[in-house]
């Protein structure tokens, strides 16, 4: 056992190892990044991020970005006048004041009001009349604040107008409006570290 030991050593020192005539050659590093900070923090970090400014407790895809879903809303105004009057009756001001408000909350809308008038008098005067209706409540809507660019007028006159009894006329002496607001919102995420309003 001793021989072949021996024999085994003296070989390797004869011989040596057969790339002892090759220069070494070291492994090649991986290039890798490290860099796993996520910003804005929603799970997905800056390298894959595509939405780097995700709203916080936002439901996110695969690329960070916030998935999104459209809300609508409707706010309709009616105001009635007295014959023969463009002068807007003070109980119609909460209802002006909240067309407003919903015109603040949504930026991207705008208005059309639309002045009528009842069938008694003349045609010419009755759409005068109407415009004039239409124009006393634009003047009211930029009065609590909203952008005078954001709102049109329109007076219809007495067209369309079908006058059976005095309530009939009563309801055609008016300005009306429908504005539908759109905006994005985008989908919450829910956790167990969610915190309830107190």
């Amino acid at each position: 056992m001793k021989k072949i030991l021996l024999a085994s050593v003296v070989s390797l020192a004869l011989f040596g190892c057969a790339n002892d005539t090759e220069e070494y050659i070291e492994a090649p590093l991986p290039e890798q990044q490290a860099d796993l900070r996520d910003f804005d923090g929603d799970g997905v970090i800056n390298a894959r991020d595509k939405c780097p400014t995700t709203p916080k407790g936002a439901r996110v895809n695969n690329v960070g970005c916030e998935e999104l879903i459209e809300v609508s809303q409707e706010q309709t105004l009616k105001i009635l006048f007295e014959n023969d009057s463009a002068e807007v009756n003070p109980v119609f001001s909460g209802q002006i004041q909240g067309m407003a408000e919903f015109l603040k909350q949504y930026p991207e809308t705008s208005i059309e009001i639309q002045g009528f008038a009842s069938n008694p008098g003349d045609r010419e005067y009755n759409l005068e009349l109407s415009r004039n209706r239409a124009l006393f409540v634009q003047d009211k809507l930029i009065g609590f604040g909203v952008e005078a660019n954001r709102v049109t007028i329109i007076g219809y006159g007495e067209d369309d107008v079908e006058d059976d009894t005095p309530t009939d006329e009563a309801l055609e002496r008016r300005v009306e409006a429908t504005v539908v607001g759109f905006k994005g919102d985008f989908i919450k995420e829910w956790t167990i570290f969610t915190k309830l309003p107190k």
